[in-house]
């Protein structure tokens, strides 16, 4: 494949979305766009706490008062605008988030996952978003089932690509390259 490659990962919390977008970020230049950025710099501006509840509320509150795909619009602008080979879009939670970007026939929705368990401890280790570092096991659960992220396993099921993530890194990292070398990079 000569042309440019999207890849949309989807996958629920603390699966692993962030080291596959790093890893290509590093071994392969990849550009990477998160939908959790543009709601970050919202939240940060407006000097608000940065945790999993106002990313979702904000998140809400945009797509309820513009537009249900507001932000998947700019995803897909950006990505077409972008001259790397290989262009990474992490956090896809809703149908929506992908609306224009499954238009592209260089779009390759994968998925990436791992047991609760590994998930949770991985959650509670980076610390990502205020409070997680003290979140429980059940809290961690509920947060699975907010509206942010419901759509999350139907969308899983339909992947082109899947990608386990239960093991170590390295093992993620071969089964990136071999994604790759599917899909000629």
């Amino acid at each position: 494949m000569d042309k440019k490659l999207i890849l949309g990962l989807v996958g629920p919390i603390a699966s692993g979305k962030g080291t596959v977008a790093q890893y290509l970020r590093e071994s392969h230049r990849a550009s990477v766009y998160r939908f959790s950025t543009i709601l970050r710099d919202v939240l940060e501006r407006l000097h608000f706490e940065v945790s999993r509840k106002n990313l979702q509320k904000l998140s809400s509150a945009l797509r309820n008062s513009l537009r249900e795909d507001i932000l998947a619009k700019v995803m897909a602008e950006d990505t077409e605008k972008d001259n790397e080979d290989i262009v990474v879009v992490d956090g896809i939670r809703r149908w929506a988030d992908i609306k224009h970007l499954r238009k592209k026939d260089n779009f390759i929705l994968v998925g990436v996952d791992a047991a609760p368990e590994v998930r949770y401890k991985r959650l509670v280790q980076r610390a990502e978003n205020e409070g997680d570092s003290a979140k429980t096991y059940e809290e961690f659960l509920q947060d699975e089932k907010q509206e942010a992220d419901a759509e999350i396993p139907d969308i899983l099921a339909q992947t082109t690509e899947k990608l386990d993530n239960n093991n170590n890194t390295e093992e993620l990292f071969k089964k990136i390259e071999d994604l790759l070398k599917k899909y000629g990079k």
